[in-house]
C-alpha cells in the first residue's frame, strides 16, 4: 500500500495524486513492479523501514506493507 506522508499525518494517494500531470489515467501513482515511476527512490527498505520515494509534485511517498 502506498502513502503520503506529510508532517504528522498519513494521506492516501487517492486525495493526492488526481491532480498530478504524472499520474495514471485512474489518477493513481505510477507504481510498477515494486517502484514508483514518478519519482526518485529516497530511502533503501532496510532495516524494517518501508521504501520512501519523493515524487515529481514534492510529496513523500512511502511504499507500506498491510498487516493483517
Amino acid at each position: 500500500m502506498l502513502v503520503v506522508m506529510m508532517d504528522q499525518q498519513l494521506l492516501s494517494p487517492t486525495t493526492v495524486c488526481p491532480t498530478c500531470l504524472m499520474a495514471d489515467r485512474d489518477g493513481n501513482p505510477r507504481w510498477h513492479h515494486g517502484q514508483l515511476r514518478c519519482g526518485k527512490r529516497l530511502v533503501n527498505s532496510e532495516n524494517g523501514h518501508p521504501a520512501q520515494y519523493e515524487c515529481q509534485m514534492g510529496f513523500r511517498i512511502a511504499h507500506v506493507d498491510s498487516v493483517a
